[in-house]
This record gives C-alpha cells, sequence and structure tokens, in this order.
C-alpha cells in the first residue's frame, strides 16, 4: 500500500512531527507485520527519527543545522537555497520503520520527523507499507 500526504510547513527550517500520519497509514493499509518506507520526494527535504520527549532537541537540531550550514555563505548555486540541499543530503530523504503486532516498532522516546530545510512550502511524504510474514 501506498500513501501520500501533504505537509505544510510554516519557516525556512522547521522539524514536524508525522508519527501520527505513518501509524495512521499502517492501520488503514491492515498490516500488522512488515517494514514502512518514508520516503521525502523533494531535494531540501528530508525525514528523520529523534526524541519526541523534549521540544528543545528539535528546536537544537534546527539551530545547529542552521549555524554549521547558514542560507547565507559562499555557495555557487544561485537559487539561495544550497544550505538546504546540503542539509537534506547529510539527513536523508527517505527511512524505514519496522512495524510488529500492527504497530511501529519505534523506541520509548522516537518520533518520525518531516525535516523542511527551505520553507515555507506545502510538501509530499509517501508512506510505503509492506506486509511480511510474521516471525
Amino acid at each position: 500500500m501506498l500513501k501520500t500526504i501533504s505537509v505544510s510547513t510554516k519557516r525556512r527550517n522547521e522539524l514536524i512531527d508525522i508519527t501520527n500520519e505513518v501509524e495512521n497509514a499502517v492501520r488503514d493499509a491492515g498490516v500488522r507485520d512488515g517494514v514502512v518506507t518514508v520516503f521525502i520526494p523533494h531535494t531540501t527535504a528530508a525525514v528523520t527519527i529523534n526524541e519526541n520527549a523534549d521540544p528543545d532537541v528539535m528546536r537544537d537540531i534546527v539551530y545547529k543545522l542552521q549555524g554549521v550550514f547558514p542560507q547565507n555563505d559562499e555557495y555557487h548555486h544561485s537559487e539561495g537555497n544550497s544550505d538546504a540541499h546540503v542539509k537534506t543530503t547529510l539527513v536523508g530523504p527517505s527511512l524505514q520503520v519496522i512495524v510488529h503486532d500492527g504497530a511501529l516498532l519505534l523506541g520509548t522516546w522516537q518520533s518520525i520527523y518531516f525535516c523542511e530545510f527551505d520553507g515555507p512550502r506545502t510538501r509530499k511524504c509517501h508512506i510505503k507499507i509492506v506486509s511480511g510474514a510474521a516471525g
């Protein structure tokens, strides 16, 4: 099953928790055991898994990425978003999570985050659920 969701961002750099949307896609697919892949089809956005207990973690990640890769630097790309391309390359466009007994096999403090690096925009996020034999 493939589900595509829309993610609207409000800031140039922003991390948005999309765990519920991924869980809903798994539930709607009726998959009990398998793998879910989350793929971001954009060159200036990414996806990651990280802590969900303290929102300061997400703020710290955005802060540090902006500091290491500022928007205005000596880039050659003429669109003014080279920093976003670099951040996306480092974080990555996709991830996989095991589905077990109908649930995402995430750690206690883990959530899935859509990473915007060139917003605000409306983006797509593809969620592919593949059923596998329980074992």
